[in-house]
């Protein structure tokens, strides 16, 4: 094996070896920034329980809703409103 080899062989495993680092290094990364979200959201979950658990029961009761007016407007009938379709041009 000559020299050229050998440096061409060491600069393929430092190469590999400093991949390798970098992946972990990412990883780790990763996994702090992941750490900190999960830890906010656990954190803002027990804020709002509380703050839930703190306001009166009223509060929490739903009003009964309104129900809507039906229209006493109808519009033509069925064979009226067909037979202005086929006037118009329209197919059936």
């Amino acid at each position: 094996m000559t020299k050229e080899d050998r440096n061409r062989a060491d600069a393929r495993f430092n190469k590999a070896g400093r991949t390798t680092g970098e992946a972990r290094t990412g990883m780790a990364e990763r996994d702090a920034a992941l750490k900190a979200v999960t830890d906010n959201m656990a954190k803002l979950k027990a804020l709002r329980l509380a703050r839930e658990a703190a306001e009166p029961p009223a509060a929490a009761q739903k009003k009964p809703r309104a129900k809507p007016k039906k229209s006493t407007d109808k519009g033509p009938a069925l064979s009226d409103w067909l037979a202005g379709r086929q006037n118009g041009g329209h197919r059936t």
